[in-house]
């Protein structure tokens, strides 16, 4: 048995939930911060067989890859114009780890 632990954008949780139970799998979200922009970020638990793990993976890399963003970085005083500035969001962090046991009651 594993466990496998997906920290994702906000903006991409909903999707990746509604994959991944689509397939199957059940999913346990948690709220969370960090990353680059200070946005909101899930982590998602999903505890499967070692054999389901790649296709959680897979599914995850489908529904939120990184991709660009334009973002508007504002700079110095009046005298100076925003800036727009284009970022890599998106993307996931995933862990995969042993689980001696596991019970669902």
């Amino acid at each position: 048995m594993k466990l496998v632990i997906v920290i994702v954008r906000n903006i991409d949780s909903g999707d990746v939930t509604l994959a991944l139970n689509k397939k199957g799998f059940y999913v346990t979200k948690l709220a969370s911060t960090g990353g680059f922009l200070r946005e909101g970020n899930t982590t998602l638990m999903i505890g499967t067989e070692e054999d389901k793990v790649e296709e959680v993976i897979q599914t995850v890399k489908q529904e939120c890859g990184p991709r660009k963003q334009i973002i508007s970085n504002p700079v110095g005083t009046a005298d100076y114009m925003a800036m727009n500035v284009v970022v890599n969001v998106g993307g996931a962090t995933i862990f995969v780890m042993d689980i001696d046991r596991f019970e669902k009651i």
